[in-house]
């Protein structure tokens, strides 16, 4: 009997995880060949996915050698050392030892992988939970593949490529739950927790917003308590094994975590409201205006560091104006949904820390991984409100083609520019 049980477990996760349809595979492959050639072209070309000298900021602020090496500053991603043990260890496998275009080879797809599963997470969602018809359904995902975030992410060896891809898995995992009247069970939680809090410890919240969502919870008291706990087995887990990673030193987190709060929030050269739409906004969809910095890694070495400004025309802001739009009067319509109150508590979470609290806004561009597909699952939403009215549906889908058009424009253009400094600093 509980073989039988794990059997079906497993081949219900692995439903859930890998492509099931046609579509879904062709979806998943288009996406894995694209962004694979970009990062078959970037890793064996030039060395800038990994570099020995460079631990930050090469482009974009991204931390990519000092997150394959150590997971990143134990007190915002406490668990991810252990990941990236794995991650590191299979690259170097690969390349013999060295790291050499074959390791960054292999972090690549490594990460083409994660980003490739994420939106087919994303894809599953817009036609297994929403219910959209196929043509609305690759309308959002190709709109959602050519995001900024998906772009960089695809082929950057960094946290947020993961905790991208666990992040839109729990999601349409909880949706499944939610939909069907079911509960999350503590395994489920308790892992979610532990994977997706411990790469970025802030996202842990999130784990548990869709139990708030369960069935008739605050109805009985029992579900109260079933759910109490659920959700402290999964934080006795998650703190354990925090505490365990800084052997037990947990005076350290908070003079740590004080200090990386003073280090990301106080910056002054430029408008809170042009960071909040340009970066927080703006840059995870659409790539703003680049710019070339002087930067050195405190021993010695100098090198160029590329990084995104504000936006300098008034096209981009009116994009952004329209897809909040869009995802207002999404919110707005399916304001009794169960599931889209999840979608958006999540993605106020951010809100409030990035703009609000202002940690890491002048470089909230690189949050993305934390909530952008959230916008294609609003936008499906947008249109599951309107299914019946042909009009509406198809003045949606013209805007939102005019978007995706511009979209692909714009990051298109800004790839050639990011190519142009590759080949000026790292070939």
């Amino acid at each position: 009997m509980f073989i039988p049980t794990i059997k079906s477990k497993l081949n219900s996760f692995f439903r859930l995880l890998l492509p099931s349809s046609y579509t879904e595979l062709g979806v998943f492959t288009f996406f894995l060949v694209s962004y694979g050639i970009l990062g078959w072209y970037i890793a064996l070309d030039y060395h800038i996915i990994y570099d020995e000298r460079i631990p930050w900021d090469a482009y974009f602020s991204f931390d990519n050698k000092a997150i394959v090496m150590t997971g990143g500053s134990f007190e915002r991603h406490p668990l991810s050392y252990y990941f990236f043990n794995w991650i590191r260890e299979i690259a170097l496998y690969l390349s013999d030892g060295k790291t050499n275009a074959v390791f960054r080879l292999a972090l690549a797809w490594m990460s083409n992988l994660m980003v490739s599963l994420s939106i087919l997470q994303v894809f599953k969602y817009l036609k297994n939970i929403i219910n959209l018809p196929d043509h609305i359904s690759l309308l959002l995902i190709f709109f959602f593949g050519a995001f900024s975030t998906n772009i960089l992410l695809s082929f950057t060896p960094e946290n947020f490529t993961y905790t991208l891809f666990l992040l839109s898995l729990y999601n349409h995992y909880a949706a499944t739950k939610i939909k069907s009247d079911q509960k999350i069970p503590a395994l489920p939680l308790a892992f979610a927790g532990v994977t997706i809090g411990g790469l970025t410890v802030t996202n842990i919240v999130k784990v548990f917003i869709p139990v708030i969502f369960e069935n008739d919870l605050f109805k009985d008291w029992k579900k109260i308590l079933n759910a109490a706990i659920r959700g402290l087995i999964t934080c006795i887990c998650f703190v354990l094994l925090y505490l365990n990673r800084i052997d037990f030193k947990y005076k350290t987190i908070f003079s740590k975590t004080s200090q990386q709060y003073e280090k990301f929030s106080n910056v002054k050269n430029t408008p809170a409201w042009d960071m909040i739409s340009s970066y927080f906004f703006g840059g995870n969809i659409l790539f703003s205006d680049f710019i070339i910095r002087n930067k050195h890694n405190m021993k010695g070495f100098h090198f160029k560091a590329l990084l995104m400004y504000v936006y300098s025309s008034w096209i981009p802001y009116i994009f952004i104006i329209t897809l909040l739009a869009l995802i207002s009067w999404s919110y707005y319509k399916n304001f009794k949904n169960k599931l889209v109150q999840m979608l958006m508590i999540s993605f106020i979470i951010d809100i409030i820390i990035h703009c609000l609290m202002r940690f890491g806004l002048h470089t909230s561009y690189i949050y993305g991984g934390h909530f952008v597909f959230v916008y294609p699952l609003l936008l499906g939403w947008l249109f599951f409100t309107y299914r019946s009215s042909v009009k509406i549906t198809s003045i949606l889908v013209v805007i939102t083609g005019i978007l995706f058009t511009y979209l692909a424009f714009n990051n298109y253009y800004r790839m050639t520019e990011f190519f142009w400094f590759l080949n000026q600093y790292y070939l």
